[in-house]
């Protein structure tokens, strides 16, 4: 009959580094940084076409040569001294001559998620992470005549574009674990993404005032008095495949309580916008807390 210490020392070969290897099903909580690829942010540029309305125009100088954002965009300008009203009498003279070139701020990402780990270091994992980005960029309107910009040499008037988005990713993956000594492991992990996009804002901002540019105004464009419509999310579902590498630190105790793992994630997702969908990668770092429950509340 085996002593209960020759037990125990039976169980620690298995498991090196003795019993405080987390073992079980385990809740976690993530903060970090999301660093998004600018490709995306290339929609809340204005640069799109609808060739439904017109083929020939982008959206943005749609809405500056449009009855309901002309006028006081022209008056705006005047006003501030950007051009003279001589020179360029009408919004309709007013020309986007280089268009934004966007990127997303550095923004943060929280999240939660659930894993399993037996007792070889294999885990399986689902989390869910949401972020809210911010895209910015700048713009340069002069005029169809080359006349009548005060601002840069006479040249143009720099004006600023941007959009606000929610972004939800759901991570469904494995995990593998090398355990290093009975306080640090190096973690792995490979898995599946799946996305999901909401536009927010989209607004561009001249001499001074903002204007929404969400698309709300049908076929017909934003006309003076005209109508305006529900807004329908120019985003959507969207999915890809994410790899992640995190440093662990094993918490000490009696059983295995969890840990705390600083890591990287990259993802190689496609995120859908409407005219700009397509793959492009996206990095995130972050700092996580797993707690292994079933140890934690059966101590």
């Amino acid at each position: 009959m085996l002593a209960e210490g020759a037990l125990a020392d039976d169980w620690d070969v298995h498991r090196p580094y003795g019993a405080n290897r987390p073992i079980g099903l385990s809740a976690s909580i993530n903060v970090g940084m999301l660093i998004a690829n600018k490709k995306q942010a290339e929609f809340y540029s204005g640069n799109r076409i609808d060739p439904d309305i017109d083929a020939d125009q982008t959206y943005l100088e749609r809405m500056i040569h449009s009855e309901r954002f002309g006028n006081q965009i022209w008056t705006d300008l005047v006003d501030g001294g950007y051009i003279s009203p001589s020179a360029i009498q009408n919004y309709s003279q007013l020309k986007v001559v280089e268009p934004a070139k966007m990127h997303y701020k550095l923004t943060y990402q929280i999240g939660l998620g659930i894993r399993y780990d037996w007792e070889s270091g294999w885990g399986g994992l689902l989390r869910f992470d949401w972020s809210r980005l911010t895209a910015v960029g700048a713009f340069n309107l002069s005029s169809t005549n080359g006349t009548g910009i005060l601002q840069n040499d006479n040249q143009y008037v720099q004006c600023s574009v941007g959009g606000v988005e929610n972004r939800i990713n759901i991570d469904l993956g494995i995990a593998k674990r090398f355990f290093l000594s009975e306080s640090f492991a190096l973690e792995l992990d490979l898995g599946f993404n799946l996305n999901n996009l909401k536009v927010k804002k989209n607004m561009m901002e001249i001499a001074g005032r903002t204007h929404d540019i969400l698309d709300i105004y049908g076929s017909n464009g934003p006309m003076l008095n005209g109508a305006t419509y529900e807004y329908i999310n120019q985003g959507g579902v969207g999915f890809g495949g994410f790899a992640g590498l995190a440093l662990c630190y094993i918490v000490p105790g009696e059983n295995s309580v969890g840990t705390i793992d600083f890591g990287y994630n990259f993802y190689y997702e496609k995120l859908k916008l409407e005219g700009y969908s397509g793959y492009a990668p996206q990095h995130a770092i972050f700092l996580k807390f797993n707690l292994n429950t079933f140890s934690f509340f059966n101590k």
